[in-house]
């Protein structure tokens, strides 16, 4: 039941769509609602350029999402619009996330909004390393406006205090959780002798899913045995999907790679599959991986970002560096060809998933930050 008191959280996003940014809105927003935080808090979220069918995942039915509409370029009557929404809204608390969205924050400040919190989830395209001078300036001249950072990672909350200049005190760090109970193992175990290796993301030059491709290819064409049994499975999609298409033609692994598109029912697939892999060239807290780790898959990432929190080398998976196709065909290979190391590093993931990253952990931190502010 709501309650007229519930303290509204606007939460600022670039676009909401299928992501890992978006599926983490969508887990604390459906968790708070299932636990009854409703006559607490009530949420809407503002969507910079639009949504997509990503928000029929939302639970809640109150739930209200706004398309801001903003064009490419400059937009003078997009801030028109946003000052207009979030003047009308009267959020308690407006949440922006990622650097897209940063000026929605000192806007909101602007439109007398009491609290401010500003979450940074991973980085941007432009500046995959966070060293571009402006964007970290453009952070540090927004501090007075913010009253909390959120860093989904130890490296991200030491980048933000140490190369961006923002106070320790406002800095505070969550991680994302994961649904242990929707992403969990299979009931049975399969009886076939396929090794299923699986990647969930956006076919995006930040994912870097060509260098999964490379690796597989080389496993393969150092070890033609395993053609039988290895298959890798790209669920997503994105601009470089029809590149990766040719480049399984290229190197002859057609039969062995599956391209899946988007799927809605990812947690199902998981628990199909023997092998999880991120290849990406930065990273904040992956939801990908945590929703591999439920499962109870070892995962084979790219040591970069906050992916060494998640992954333990050598205890549920391995890391190996950026753009390195060898290391990577070879920590596949180890899994193709052990079955018990596959089973304990699985066994392994799901319980790190269950005892450091549970979802209701996730929202506990967040109402708590909710509940501190003005």
């Amino acid at each position: 039941m709501k309650s007229d008191s519930a303290r509204l959280v606007a939460h600022v996003i670039y676009r909401f769509g299928h992501g890992g940014l978006e599926n983490g809105l969508v887990n604390l927003i459906n968790r708070m609602h299932a636990r009854g935080l409703q006559s607490r808090y009530r949420h809407v979220i503002l969507c910079i350029t639009g949504y997509t069918e990503f928000r029929d995942r939302l639970e809640d039915a109150s739930v209200q999402v706004v398309g801001l509409d903003k064009r490419e370029g400059k937009d003078p009557a997009y801030y028109l619009r946003l000052l207009r929404t979030i003047r009308g809204l009267r959020p308690d608390i407006v949440h922006s996330r990622n650097l897209p969205a940063l000026e929605c924050a000192v806007m909101a400040r602007i439109a007398g909004v009491p609290a401010v919190i500003h979450g940074e989830h991973g980085w941007d395209v432009h500046d995959l390393e966070g060293r571009v001078r402006r964007y970290r300036l453009l952070r540090r001249f927004s501090q007075p406006f913010i009253h909390r950072f959120v860093a989904l990672s130890r490296h991200i909350e030491q980048w933000l205090v140490r190369d961006v200049g923002i106070r320790a005190d406002k800095v505070t760090r969550i991680c994302n959780g994961v649904d242990t109970e929707r992403f969990r193992p299979p009931e049975t175990v399969r009886e076939d002798d396929l090794v299923n290796i699986v990647h969930v993301g956006r076919f995006e030059p930040v994912k870097n899913p060509g260098l999964l491709m490379d690796a597989c290819a080389r496993m393969l064409h150092a070890h033609p045995e395993l053609r039988k049994t290895v298959r890798l499975h790209m669920i997503g999609d994105g601009s470089l999907r029809a590149e990766l298409e040719r480049m399984a033609e290229r190197e002859g692994i057609v039969e062995q790679v599956r391209f899946h598109g988007m799927r809605d029912d990812v947690p199902e697939m998981l628990r199909r599959m023997d092998v999880y892999v991120l290849p990406s060239l930065n990273e904040g807290i992956s939801n990908s991986i945590l929703e591999a780790m439920a499962t109870g898959l070892p995962v084979v990432a790219t040591r970069v970002g906050g992916n060494p929190e998640l992954v333990m080398e050598g205890v549920n998976g391995f890391l190996v560096a950026s753009g390195d196709a060898d290391a990577m065909a070879q920590a596949l290979h180890r899994y193709c060809t052990d079955g018990d190391l596959r089973r304990r590093h699985a066994a392994a993931s799901r319980q790190r998933a269950l005892d450091e990253f549970s979802i209701d952990a996730m929202v506990d931190r967040y109402v708590a930050l909710y509940d501190s502010l003005p």
